[in-house]
This record gives structure tokens, sequence and C-alpha cells, in this order.
């Protein structure tokens, strides 16, 4: 299975600044055999890096999109609008559902639209720290897991990627903790086991799960090797290149 980093930069950088900043990732990176490297820029600069990108180095991603193909959404931008653009969309990350309360429907609505257009579809799942702190983390997950996947079929359930993204771990959330690896792969754990008991061996075993909450250099090692978890998505590290690049250097050493 592939090795995933994933770079998600919010509503961060301009379009100019991004495209300097993908120009200096292009230079600096070589491809690598079983490592896939995607960047989330911010929608308004998605269709100029499209036409700047080397796809053999790195693949562009969606943060958010509307689940409808076309139609009277003022506003809205959907995934069937993008599909040329991007391979992957991030789904369900936590600021969409806490701060913009999508719900499990809208969730489930999109994954099933990435998947139709021909992207990949990485569904964000992780609990709050108080659902943490009640002992609630394997019935939030089963919740978002299932919640984000029940539209999908039995076949399109390998063409989606899951990232396991705790709240109370993500450095721009208040009171944020660093996750350790044991908490980590407990959940990772915890995951792989539901879609199993749900999907069947076979399946579970085609489907990624990333790790993603406070991703940086000094860490991103003891994450990479943690049993079950395929790759990282990472925020805040992601805007600064050699941050970025050290870890992506980093996931090619652990692959050879």
């Amino acid at each position: 299975m592939k090795t995933y980093i994933v770079g998600n930069w919010k509503m961060n950088l301009t379009v100019g600044e991004s495209s300097i900043y993908l120009h200096k990732l292009l230079k600096r990176l070589k491809q690598a055999r079983g490592l896939e490297v995607v960047v989330a820029p911010s929608l308004i600069a998605i269709q100029s890096l499209s036409l700047q990108v080397d796809r053999h180095k790195i693949k562009l991603a969606a943060q958010n999109f509307y689940h409808q193909d076309y139609g009277a959404y003022t506003g809205e931008v959907s995934i069937s609008q993008l599909r040329t653009l991007v391979d992957y969309a991030i789904v369900g990350h936590s600021e969409r559902r806490y701060i913009f309360k999508e719900t499990d429907k809208d969730i489930r609505a999109k994954v099933a639209a990435a998947i139709r257009n021909g992207v990949t579809p990485i569904l964000c799942i992780g609990e709050t720290a108080s659902e943490r702190d009640f002992g609630e983390t394997k019935d939030v997950l089963r919740d978002q897991l299932f919640g984000g996947l029940s539209d999908v079929s039995a076949e399109d359930l390998k063409k989606v990627i899951i990232a396991y993204e705790p709240v109370w771990a993500i450095s721009s959330v208040k009171g944020a903790r660093l996750a350790s690896p044991d908490d980590i792969a407990t959940s990772v754990d915890l995951i792989h086991k539901q879609l199993k008991a749900r999907f069947g061996k076979e399946v579970e075993e085609q489907i990624p799960v990333l790790y993603g909450g406070s991703v940086n250099p000094s860490n991103a090692g003891a994450y990479l090797t943690i049993p079950g978890v395929n790759g990282l998505l990472i925020g805040g590290s992601s805007l600064i290149a050699d941050h970025f690049v050290d870890i992506i250097d980093l996931a090619k050493r652990l692959r050879s």
C-alpha cells in the first residue's frame, strides 16, 4: 500500500504565494515509488496550480466542495467542476463539522459525489476532548466512519482514504495537546477493526488510514511507524517548505 503525505493549506496563501510555494516544492522533490504527496490549496488557487503542478511528484486536493454536481446553488463549487483539476478531496474535516456544522448526512453525500466524479475522498474522523474524556471515542469513530461511508458501495470502498484526526490534538484548537503514538495506535486499531467487522478483511486491507493532528518533523517518524498508519494529514507544517520536505524525505526513508 502507498504512503500518503497530504498537506492541508487551509485558508492560507494568496494565489501568487501558492504558486511560488508549489514551485519551491517541485524543485526540491523527486518522484518516489509508493509515496503519494498531495497538497490542498485554497479553492481560488486550484486552477492555476493545476497548470503548474507536475502530477508525477505532487497531486492536488480540494479542501471542500458541494455535493450536487450542478444547479442553482449560488456561491458553491461542485466536485464535478473540480474533477479535472484535483485527484483528491478532503471531506468531513473537524473544522467543517464543528465550525460550519456539516452533518453526517452532508458528509456522506460529499463522499459519494467525489467517488461518482472519479476523485478520491479523504474522509476525516475524530473525537473531541470531551468525547474522549467521557469514553466515547469508539462510538464517535464508528458513527462518523459509517455515517460517511453509508452511501458507498462495497466495490467503491477501496477508492476511499480515512484520516484519523482527533480534534483535541489539532494545534489550532484551544487547549490542544499532542497525541502520543499509543493514543493514535489505539484509535487506528479501532478504525481497522470496525472496517473489518463491517466490510471484511479483504476490503479493510485496501483502505488506507492516515493520521493528522499537530504533525511536524519531530514526531512524524513516530507516527508513520505506528501499525496501521499509512500516511499523514498535515496542517501548519505543510505551509513551511523545510518542514514539509523533511516529513516527505522521512517517509521516503521509512519506505526504503
